[in-house]
């Protein structure tokens, strides 16, 4: 098939004649919309969209959009979809009264996940991987950035973002791959952080850039894990190699990681559910992505991301599921636009950029992703019926994603028939 054709899609949102890097502050209220509009595809690339009174008349296949919403695929641009075992345990310990951090303090957290990983066979994680990334896709994502940092020796590291390398042959849409070392101190360095920060910059890292396994470089930057200088001296490391750093910091306490992740010239920050009036100022000052990950406190409990802040401080805010087994084992996205609305203060239409344009700028995928614009690759969600597009969070519990279309065809279909 060299074309397809959508007719009457009742919204065609961030429908985009002069595409954007990103929207910022207020501007995210206002994406682009086309009410009643049509859009073509020819070669896996858009190549015309607009009003239906302007529509071509033929294409290789024609599809009739009735009623349905055309948006762009979302763009997830911070999972750690690699894992050897989910950790249910956890969530019942979290259920008698156990906090997130003493979990972890009892050995579970990311040292459990590391264990189970360590003793994982590298085609198993990419089985299990493989399966994620399928369900990710079916709930519309067309891009995704996955990390390391299960791990957390050198070649369980190393096996890790083999398997990363793996799922983006194998999958049809974007996978970034980023290295993260610095997730958690192992128990064999707990006597000895400065040997694990060596083990980091001196071996993982030139592995890494040899077989050229990872994209981006990150570190947890909080209390209990690392600290601002521990994630400045992964981040200049990193940057030897070429990898520019994408960031965890500021989930539980503000101890300076924005300050350092900003002056760094980091991707993004993410997480951010303790912002202070300083740090705002800071992330105005720079180019970092704020990325926003609500399901994390919705599933562990916490603090949720200062969104309508942060947006009224004419920031670009993009949003990410955090997909991991620990805090938080799902990777839907019309779930977490939901929680930025409800949780976070979010309006849809802030949502919605934030979960495509934005969540592709913060994986550098905004040229060709994340927006309905001329030249773009044709990696699109056909919603069901809806009366609006605020209808995609308030019915949060109700898969609205009807077709993926990933570069132009078709690659999930959920229509179903019911037999009496």
């Amino acid at each position: 098939m060299s074309s397809l054709l959508l007719r009457n899609i009742r919204f065609l949102a961030l429908a985009e004649t002069h595409p954007q890097a990103s929207y910022a502050g207020t501007a995210m209220q206002h994406i682009p919309v086309i009410e009643d509009a049509f859009l073509l595809i020819e070669k896996s690339k858009i190549a015309n969209f607009g009003p239906m009174e302007t529509c071509p008349v033929q294409a290789d296949e024609v599809v009739d959009c009735s009623g349905r919403a055309v948006l762009p695929a979302w763009c997830d641009s911070h999972t750690h979809l690699v894992f050897a075992r989910s950790r249910e345990e956890e969530f019942v310990d979290r259920i008698k009264g156990l906090s997130y951090e003493e979990i972890a303090r009892r050995g579970g957290g990311i040292l459990n996940s590391a264990r189970r990983l360590q003793e994982a066979s590298e085609a198993e994680l990419f089985e299990s991987a493989w399966g994620r990334l399928r369900e990710v896709i079916s709930y519309g994502t067309g891009a995704i950035e996955i990390k390391s940092g299960y791990g957390l020796t050198v070649e369980s590291e190393l096996k890790m973002l083999r398997v990363i390398r793996r799922l983006g042959e194998k999958a049809p849409i974007p996978v970034k791959a980023t290295f993260l070392g610095a997730h958690a101190l192992p128990p064999a360095y707990q006597s000895d952080r400065k040997a694990y920060l060596d083990l980091i910059v001196n071996e993982m890292l030139p592995r890494i850039a040899e077989e050229n396994l990872a994209d981006y470089v990150d570190a947890f930057c909080e209390k209990g894990f690392f600290t601002v200088a521990e994630m400045e001296r992964v981040m200049e490391a990193g940057a030897k190699y070429g990898l520019k750093a994408k960031v965890h910091t500021n989930q539980f306490n503000s101890m300076g990681g924005i300050e350092a992740a900003v002056a760094h010239g980091a991707v993004s920050v993410d997480h951010l559910e303790v912002v202070s009036d300083a740090e705002l100022e800071i992330l105005k000052s720079g180019q970092s992505i704020p990325t926003l990950l609500p399901s994390a406190p919705f599933f562990i409990g916490g603090h949720y991301q200062p969104a309508r802040k942060l947006i009224d401080a004419g920031l670009p805010v993009a949003l990410a599921t955090d997909y991991n087994p620990g805090s938080t084992p799902s990777g839907r996205m019309q779930f977490v636009l939901a929680l930025a609305c409800l949780k976070c203060g979010m309006l849809p239409e802030e949502a919605i950029c934030a979960a495509t344009l934005n969540g592709a700028k913060a994986m550098e995928l905004e040229a060709e992703l994340g927006s309905i614009a001329m030249g773009k690759r044709g990696s699109f969600v056909l919603t069901a019926p809806l009366p609006s597009l605020a209808y995609l969070p308030y019915a949060f519990g109700t898969d609205l994603v009807e077709r993926v279309y990933i570069d132009g065809q078709c690659r999930v279909d959920k229509r179903s028939v019911f037999i009496d």
